[in-house]
C-alpha cells in the first residue's frame, strides 16, 4: 500500500512541475533540431493536419521541428496521464473501493482540468480544454489495455487450472 501511495505522489509531483514550467523552458526545438537535422519523415507527416484549438498544426503551418515538437508533446499527455490512470487504478483497487476504473478516470479528468487551468495562469502558457481531452483519451486508452491484460492473465490462469 505504502508503494502505491508514494508512486501516486511521485506521480502527481512530475505532473505539477511540468505544468509550472514555461513553454522556453520545456521545448524541444533545439534538440530536435539536431537529432531529426536530415527532416525524417518530412514527406509522410506533410500530408498530416491536426485540427487543434480551432486551427490546422501541420508542417505547412508550423515548419516540420515545431510540428515534430507538437505531436511529442500531445502523446506526452495522452501516454503520461494514461500512465497515471494506471496508478490510480492499482491504488484505487489496493484500497478496495467500487469502480476503480471508473473512479481512476475520473480522478484523471478532475486533474487534467485542474493542470489546464494551471497552465492558464502561467504565463506564456495556455490551459486547452483539448488538451484535456487528449488526457481523458489517454487514461480511458490506458485502462482498457490494463483490464484487457488483467482478463487475458486470469483467463490463461484458469485454463491453465482446468488442464
Amino acid at each position: 500500500m505504502k508503494k502505491a501511495i508514494i508512486l501516486t505522489v511521485v506521480a502527481l509531483i512530475i505532473v505539477i512541475y511540468a505544468s509550472t514550467m514555461t513553454y522556453e523552458q520545456q521545448t524541444v526545438i533545439p534538440e530536435l533540431r539536431v537529432l531529426l537535422k536530415d527532416k525524417p519523415l518530412e514527406g509522410a507527416l506533410s500530408t498530416l493536419e491536426i485540427p487543434y484549438w480551432g486551427t490546422i498544426i501541420s508542417i505547412e503551418s508550423r515548419g516540420y521541428f515545431y510540428f515534430i515538437e507538437f505531436l511529442i508533446r500531445k502523446a506526452t499527455h495522452f501516454i503520461g496521464y494514461g500512465i497515471l490512470a494506471v496508478i490510480f487504478y492499482f491504488l484505487y483497487l489496493k484500497l478496495k473501493w467500487r469502480f476503480p476504473s471508473i473512479v481512476a478516470f475520473v480522478t484523471i479528468f478532475i486533474i487534467a482540468c485542474l493542470d489546464e487551468y494551471r497552465q492558464s495562469r502561467i504565463p506564456g502558457r495556455t490551459g486547452i480544454f483539448d488538451d484535456v481531452l487528449i488526457d481523458a483519451a489517454g487514461a480511458i486508452f490506458f485502462l482498457l489495455l490494463v483490464k484487457i491484460i488483467v482478463s487475458l492473465k486470469r483467463f490463461i490462469t484458469k485454463k491453465a487450472e482446468h488442464s
